[in-house]
């Protein structure tokens, strides 16, 4: 089953998303530096059971990316809701990771009852290190403009860095390191992400503190025992924050299992959601 591209407006800024199937409303959120492309390995097998939307956030992919738009997880997590008003979709499943993991639970704290059933993929959490000492430094004001100006020559280190977020160079889909390269050659994309790590730190407190009240929203853990960008050591914990939790660990495989094991993948959520 095909998927296709349309366009929403918030806020001024043009959204685009791609969209498929019929049934329930699932809801896909990508990470930090992604964007839809994350997730088409396993668009047509979940719209065959549901009416799929795979987004790119504003800032990110193909989406516009305002010089003024604000940063943040919680700022994500309110355009994340005006997204689903703009879609007419009053409550979801919704399957994040990452970055997207955190603004899907900031989200889901926000407006539970428009949360039905979270599955979060190697979600960026307070009981992980990974990144709190990274995201100061990266925001550093003369990293992120050394960054910035020698982004041209920088190719071979963001191909590099893909590559650690998989379980082994063998796992790299052959289209993974041209894909995510074009969204971010667009121009303010690259800016906008450093942007969002100057709170990174800041972020992660609002995280713990909404978690109470979303413990009892039903979530599947999804993780590669292989992660090196999100513990996985720290599922354990954040698990205790819910009543009701589920998790799914692949052997071999890094931070993006919906890429590097999509056929397992989309079996472990459909069998949670249905």
């Amino acid at each position: 089953m095909s998927d296709s591209e349309h366009w929403l407006t918030l806020n001024g800024a043009r959204l685009r998303y791609l969209a498929a199937g019929t049934g329930p409303p699932l809801v896909l959120l990508h990470g930090l530096v992604a964007y839809s492309f994350s997730w088409r390995f396993v668009i047509a097998p979940l719209a065959e059971h549901f009416r799929v939307y795979a987004l790119d956030m504003l800032g990110c992919g193909f989406s516009d990316c305002p010089p003024e738009l604000t940063c943040g997880i919680r700022a994500d997590a309110e355009r994340l809701l005006q997204i689903l008003d703009a879609l007419e979709i009053s409550s979801c499943h919704l399957v994040a990771t990452s970055y997207g993991g955190a603004a899907a639970m900031v989200a889901a704290a926000l407006a539970p009852q428009r949360i039905t059933r979270l599955v979060l993929v190697a979600p960026v959490n307070p009981r992980s290190e990974h990144g709190k000492v990274l995201a100061p430094f990266l925001s550093n004001p003369v990293i992120a403009w050394l960054f910035l100006r020698l982004r041209p020559q920088l190719q071979a280190s963001q191909e590099y860095f893909l590559r650690r977020l998989f379980g082994g160079s063998q796992r790299v889909p052959l289209d993974s390191a041209a894909g995510y390269a074009a969204a971010l050659r667009r121009p303010g994309v690259l800016r906008h992400a450093l942007k969002t790590i100057r709170s990174w730190n800041t972020d992660l407190r609002l995280v713990e503190e909404i978690l109470p009240s979303i413990k009892h929203i039903p979530v599947l853990f999804v993780w590669g025992e292989e992660d090196k960008a999100v513990s996985i050591e720290s599922a354990g914990r954040l698990r205790e924050c819910f009543q009701n939790s589920q998790m799914t660990t692949f052997a071999g495989v890094g931070h993006l299992p919906y890429e590097e094991a999509p056929e397992e993948f989309t079996r472990a959520v459909l069998e949670f959601l249905r």
